[in-house]
């Protein structure tokens, strides 16, 4: 099916988040609203990094999708850049989502959300918050902060804490934010830094993307261990597909397939696959095509 892509941007707190809009061309033989899914991504990352891949396959077959930046990330506005507020973050998907359903031609009571990593975590609490959202796809998701502050290291978590410390200071004393880099090496003060999590996660930044910074504000790291997404799965009355990556070095199955078993509609989908391996190539194939078949029973086309 073709599709138009366009360069969009909607209003979260003043601010303006941008994104791109997907719309199936129209059919002949089609009539009425169309569903729409809504896509963000994760730790620090922007929608160039993958989340095009999806949002085509979703409007191949038949959804209008709606990918977007957060707030100090991307395209998105919000100074200082690359500050990662777990707070502004859901309060920019809540309002992609208004935007999708105030949109022409969608049905505002058929929106899905698909979010990954970190997002994957954001859209569990949304969901919970938002009953009208008609399905969620939660992707290799952040569910517990401290499982996934454990895979660090002590000496590492150590080191990040005390940038987080001194990146409070440096907010408290109107300074220049103090910085941790988002993906690392083996034992490098990094919010990531399993042996796949650099490679990986620059792996899926497109070639050509200069200005991508692989770092953010540290205070960040003082917050994570306490973030337990996760335990809203047992809120969400509707449907919600965990893509649960087997092998995940970064936001660890255990606990994800913990809460995905307390969601009332949950259906868990396991992929013997790394965290940053579900982006790409045959994983990715075998993904996108369970995230395509759960929206056609969950919210039709």
């Amino acid at each position: 099916m073709t599709f138009t892509r366009t360069d969009v941007g909607f209003s979260s707190a003043g601010e303006r988040c941008a994104g791109w809009l997907y719309r199936p061309q129209a059919d002949d033989n089609a009539s009425g609203p169309v569903p729409i899914v809504v896509l963000g991504h994760g730790l620090g990352a922007v929608k160039e990094m993958r989340l095009d891949a999806f949002a085509e396959r979703f409007v191949a077959a038949g959804y209008a999708a709606l990918v977007f930046d957060y707030r100090h990330f991307g395209d998105s506005e919000g100074t200082p850049r690359q500050l990662l507020d777990i707070g502004k973050q859901r309060a920019d998907w809540h309002a992609a989502i208004a935007h999708a359903r105030g949109l022409d031609g969608i049905d505002p009571d058929r929106v899905a959300l698909f979010g990954t990593s970190f997002g994957g975590g954001h859209v569990l609490a949304v969901a919970a918050q938002d009953p009208r959202v008609a399905a969620v796809i939660s992707q290799c998701p952040f569910t517990s902060g401290l499982a996934s502050a454990l895979t660090l290291g002590v000496g590492p978590s150590v080191r990040v804490t005390a940038l987080g410390l001194r990146d409070a200071v440096a907010h408290l004393t109107r300074r220049s934010r103090v910085m941790v880099p988002l993906a690392g090496r083996p034992g490098e003060a990094a919010l990531m830094n399993a042996h796949d999590a650099l490679g990986g996660y620059l792996g899926i930044v497109p070639e050509g993307e200069d200005d991508f910074a692989n770092a953010v504000a540290a205070t960040i790291g003082l917050q994570i261990p306490m973030q337990r997404p996760g335990k809203y799965a047992a809120d969400i009355e509707v449907p919600v597909l965990f893509g649960v990556c087997e092998k995940d070095t970064v936001a660890p199955a255990g606990p994800t397939l913990r809460f995905a078993a307390k969601a009332p509609k949950g259906v868990i989908k396991r992929y013997p696959v790394g965290h940053f391996d579900i982006y790409v190539g045959e994983p990715f194939e075998v993904a996108v095509t369970d995230y395509v078949e759960f929206l056609g029973q969950a919210v039709g086309h």
